[in-house]
C-alpha cells in the first residue's frame, strides 16, 4: 500500500481506447500511459467519465486499472472512479480496485433515485462507503453527469471523515464555496481546466482535467502558473486553455477528447456505443482550433 503524500498536481482523467469493434485496445492504453508516465503529471483518474466507466464490464474495469497501475511512473498516483447505484457494488469495486493497485478512489453519488438522495442519505452513503474502503476516497460533484449537486453543507460534514480526503468539483460554477473546506486533510480539486488557475489562486492544490488527456504538458504548465501564484502569466494561459477545452470537450464531449488525442499523436481510439466518433468535418474543426491556437502545425 502506497501512502498518498500529496494531491498537489494534475490528474489526467484518462480515456479507455476502443478498437472499431468496440473491444478495449490495451496496446493503445499502454502506449498512452507510457506518454503520461514521462509527462510529469501527478497521476491518473482511471475509469472516470472520460474513461467511459458506465460502458465497461467489471472485468474490463479491473483490466484497465491493472494496465494503468503497471505503466505508471514511480511516484504517480492512480485514482479509480466508481459510479454505481447500489452501495454494495461500490464497496466491492473499491476492494477490487485496492487489490489491483489503485491508491485512491473517486466516488460519484447515486442518482437514479434522485429525489431520495437527500443530504442525510448521501452522508450515510459516502461515509459508510469510506468506512469500508481500503483506500482513501474523494467525493465527486458532477451535476452534468448525475443531475445531482452536492451541497456545501454536505461537503462540510464529509470533510471531517478520516478516509475522505477531498473532492473533485466539475460543476461549472461554485468551487469557491467548496474551497472554504480546503485543509491539510481535505483537498478540493478542480474538475475542469476552465477554472483550474482561479481555483488554485483560492487555495486548490490542482485538478483532474480532460485537457491533460491530449495535452499533458499544457495542463502541467497551467498548473505551474497556479502553483507559483503567477498573476501575470496565469490569466492569459488560463484563457488559452479554456478556448482549447471549449472547442474539444466542451463542444464534443468524450469523442472530442479522443479525436484531440489522435491529432496530438496519442491513441484516443473509438468510443463505445452509444457514443459515436466525431464525423470527419468535426475532426477538421478540432484540428482547425489546434492549428489556430498554435498547438498543431498547419
Amino acid at each position: 500500500e502506497r501512502p498518498v503524500t500529496s494531491l498537489a498536481g494534475i490528474f489526467a482523467p484518462i480515456g479507455t481506447p476502443f478498437r472499431e469493434d468496440e473491444e478495449v485496445d490495451f496496446g493503445a492504453l499502454e502506449a498512452n500511459v507510457e506518454v503520461y508516465a514521462r509527462s510529469g503529471i501527478l497521476g491518473y483518474l482511471a475509469l472516470g467519465s472520460n474513461g467511459e466507466n458506465k460502458s465497461l464490464t467489471e472485468a474490463e474495469k479491473m483490466a484497465v486499472l491493472r494496465t494503468v497501475v503497471a505503466g505508471r511512473a514511480p511516484g504517480q498516483l492512480v485514482m479509480a472512479g466508481a459510479t454505481y447505484e447500489a452501495q454494495r457494488d461500490t464497496e466491492a469495486f473499491f476492494a477490487s480496485a485496492a487489490a489491483a493497485g489503485a491508491d485512491l478512489g473517486l466516488l460519484l453519488a447515486p442518482s437514479y433515485f434522485r429525489k431520495q438522495m437527500t443530504d442525510d442519505v448521501l452522508f450515510r452513503y459516502f461515509t459508510t462507503a469510506a468506512d469500508r474502503s481500503p483506500i482513501p476516497l474523494l467525493v465527486y460533484n458532477a451535476p452534468g453527469f448525475s443531475g445531482l449537486t452536492l451541497s456545501t453543507a454536505l461537503i462540510g460534514r464529509l470533510a471531517g471523515h478520516p478516509n475522505i480526503i477531498g473532492m473533485k468539483d466539475s460543476a461549472p460554477s461554485g468551487i469557491e464555496a467548496f474551497l472554504a473546506f480546503e485543509a491539510e486533510d481535505f483537498h478540493v480539486l478542480a474538475g475542469s481546466v476552465n477554472f483550474l488557475f482561479p481555483a488554485m489562486m483560492h487555495g486548490s492544490l490542482g485538478g483532474t482535467v480532460s485537457l491533460a488527456n491530449p495535452f499533458p504538458a499544457i495542463a502541467q504548465r497551467l498548473y505551474r502558473y497556479g502553483a507559483e501564484r503567477d498573476e501575470i502569466g496565469g490569466p492569459p494561459y488560463q484563457d488559452f486553455c479554456r478556448r482549447l477545452n471549449d472547442g474539444i470537450s466542451g463542444r464534443y464531449g468524450v469523442p472530442g477528447v479522443k479525436a484531440a488525442m489522435d491529432l496530438a499523436g496519442l491513441r484516443g481510439g473509438f468510443p463505445r456505443r452509444p457514443l459515436l466518433p466525431l464525423r470527419p468535418e468535426e475532426v477538421a474543426s478540432v484540428r482547425r482550433l489546434l492549428v489556430e491556437e498554435g498547438v498543431l502545425d498547419g
